[in-house]
This record gives structure tokens, C-alpha cells and sequence, in this order.
């Protein structure tokens, strides 16, 4: 986890878990978002003058994750393009890769996409330590 600049504890939940007594899969991307929350309050955006949408999402499953394990959320920007950006999660569970996500996520303004602004492109530059693809 040491390309991932923001890592955000997670504490499972007995509501995140399915019948098999493990973490539902649509849970996993809940824990991406808030890794992404925490990541756009880092950078400085609270939606002001624009706001972020999720486009697209993967998911890859490594291994199941149960009540009582202590989780933590590494989010990271791989790629910036002119109205979009790439992140990656990683969730780790008691020092185990459990699961991987890839998102798209895009800045609107008003109902349509615009360019991410400059001061949000170089505050993503400011947080990362890994390169950047588009930066």
C-alpha cells in the first residue's frame, strides 16, 4: 500500500455480510466510494463549482472477507484525462489483498461533463507519489 496516499480504516458490519457469512460483493464498492470520499476531501473537492460522478466500475474478488476483520481502503488516481479520472482501491483485510477496483469517475458541471479544473488536477499531482498517467 505505499502508492496509495489516502487509506481509510474500515470496520465490517453485520449488515455488510450476505447468508454465506461473508461481505456481499456489492459491499466492496461501498468501500471504494469511501475510500473516493476521502480521497476528493484530500484534494479539496466538496462538489463546489462541480461534482464528481461514478461512470464505471470493476471489481476483482481475491479473497472473502467476514465480520470481525479489520479493514483498510487504499485509493489512489491512475490516470487523468480531460473531463475524467481513473482510481484504484485496493481492500486489505488483517494484511491480505481481499479485493481491487477500478473506477471511472467523471467531473460534471451542471448536467454535462467539463474539464477537471486546475487546481483539482494539480492537487491530485500534490497528493500522489506514484506517477500519474495524463499529469
Amino acid at each position: 500500500m505505499t502508492h496509495f496516499p489516502i487509506r481509510t480504516p474500515i470496520e465490517v458490519r453485520f449488515r455488510d455480510l450476505d447468508p454465506l457469512g461473508h461481505v456481499n460483493n456489492a459491499v466492496y464498492l461501498t468501500y471504494a466510494e469511501l475510500g473516493r470520499m476521502h480521497y476528493f476531501r484530500a484534494i479539496g473537492s466538496d462538489g463546489g463549482g462541480g461534482n464528481f460522478i461514478l461512470a464505471r466500475a470493476e471489481v476483482d474478488f481475491l479473497r472473502p472477507v467476514h465480520l470481525g476483520e479489520h479493514l483498510e481502503v487504499g485509493t489512489r488516481v491512475t490516470r487523468v484525462g480531460n473531463s475524467s479520472f481513473n482510481t484504484l482501491s485496493e481492500i486489505w483485510a488483517q494484511g491480505q489483498l481481499a479485493a481491487r477496483v477500478g473506477a471511472v469517475v467523471v467531473w460534471l458541471e451542471g448536467n454535462h461533463s467539463a474539464r477537471i479544473p486546475d487546481p483539482l488536477r494539480q492537487a491530485i499531482a500534490g497528493l500522489e507519489t506514484a506517477p500519474v498517467e495524463g499529469l
